[in-house]
């Protein structure tokens, strides 16, 4: 084996122990320097590092040896990297937060790891709007080069990877299982969009099943590898407030669209803005916060940029008027359209399919529509 090889496959064979979290590989190391000179130590000195008695003896006599050289094998033959803290890859902006992960398993391009990103999260049940700001953010901010990462759930978090990727800009999902689990199961086609053109990351261990407890854990990740976390919508108790506190604690900017105040859904980021989060209304809120070479960069490029925004101007009277009937946070239902547009059913859907296709309007399931959100260039 390799000597970088052996390297990583010692750092695997860490994270499998039992017991030996973030926290407790932090201070083994600390007190070690490399992970290669953990393993010669005593049970008992492992133990006075702050390992777990049973994890000590595990360590020490290398129980968990032969699970990280198959692991190490699988990853070769299915095309999945492995990165580990300090070696090739490793992203630095990982290594500034307080518990990085030792070891990255990843599939798709790695050079998504190489933009500036933000982080864009929120609930898994959205309203259309949410839907709508995540997605339309995402878009923005890729289309200057900002990558996007979230965490593949279902809602806000697969909005803000579609949105990246419809605008042809890189994305990276952090998974809470395995490399090789696809969850929710739904988001499959999702997935392979992802390993396309972006990057999916996980500190599991393949085969690793997606329980609860691990969302909160990779939420770390998904605010160490950003400049900022944006949240869009989210309850009182949503885990977006999670990553959102977790991106304070490691210095990284924290922003919020603001929302109903009536809505349970705009509890976390209308309350993270009266807490110093910045309120978004466009991308340039966002890029306004970044480092000043970046910032710089993104908007130099940006005066060059000729993208004249879709105009009313350029849609029928008819268009106009069954625009007017929708609204961007609420979904309308056919019939109630069909009612007020006083148009027949057969010239309705033409126009309704019409307005679709050029991106004004959105179906939702339930027959329903509601107005495309434009946020603000």
């Amino acid at each position: 084996m390799a000597n970088y090889e052996k390297q990583v496959a010692e750092a695997i064979e860490l994270t499998l122990v039992p017991g030996i979290g973030s926290l407790v590989q932090r201070k083994l190391l600390e007190n070690c320097g490399e992970v290669s000179e953990i393993y010669p130590l005593a049970a008992n000195a492992l133990i006075g590092l702050g390992a777990p008695p049973e994890s000590a003896e595990a360590v020490a006599a290398r129980h968990y040896r032969p699970m990280s050289e198959e692991i190490l094998d699988w990853c070769r033959h299915e095309a999945c990297g492995v990165l580990i803290r300090g070696g090739q890859g490793y992203p630095p902006i990982l290594e500034e937060i307080y518990d990085p992960p030792l070891v990255l398993y990843s599939r798709g391009d790695p050079e998504a790891l190489e933009a500036a990103a933000v982080a864009i999260v929120g609930t898994r049940k959205p309203t259309p709007y949410g839907l709508q700001m995540a997605e339309g953010l995402a878009g923005d901010l890729a289309c200057r080069g900002v990558a996007v990462v979230s965490g593949l759930a279902r809602g806000i978090d697969a909005a803000a990877h579609r949105g990246c990727l419809d605008a042809k800009g890189r994305t990276i999902a952090i998974l809470g299982c395995g490399i090789d689990v696809t969850y929710p199961r739904e988001h499959r086609r999702l997935t392979e969009r992802i390993l396309e053109k972006g990057l999916i990351l996980s500190e599991f261990p393949p085969g690793t099943s997606p329980a609860p407890q691990n969302f909160p854990v990779r939420n770390r990740i998904i605010s160490g590898l950003s400049l900022g976390a944006l949240i869009v919508e989210a309850s009182e108790y949503s885990g977006s407030l999670i990553t959102a506190r977790l991106a304070m604690e490691q210095n990284r900017e924290v922003f919020a669209i603001p929302g109903n105040i009536t809505s349970p859904r705009s509890f976390g980021p209308n309350f993270l803005i009266k807490q110093g989060a910045k309120l978004v209304q466009s991308w340039r809120d966002i890029v306004e916060e970044f480092p000043p070479e970046i910032r710089q960069s993104i908007l130099a490029k940006e005066n060059l940029r000729t993208e004249p925004a879709p105009a009313l101007e350029l849609l029928t009277e008819e268009e106009r008027r069954i625009l007017d009937l929708l609204d961007t946070d609420r979904a309308t239902q056919f019939d109630k359209i069909l009612a007020q547009s006083q148009c027949g059913i057969s010239r309705l859907s033409d126009l309704m399919f019409n307005l679709e296709m050029r991106g004004w309007i959105r179906q939702v399931p339930g027959n329903l529509f509601v107005r495309v959100a434009r946020p603000l260039k």
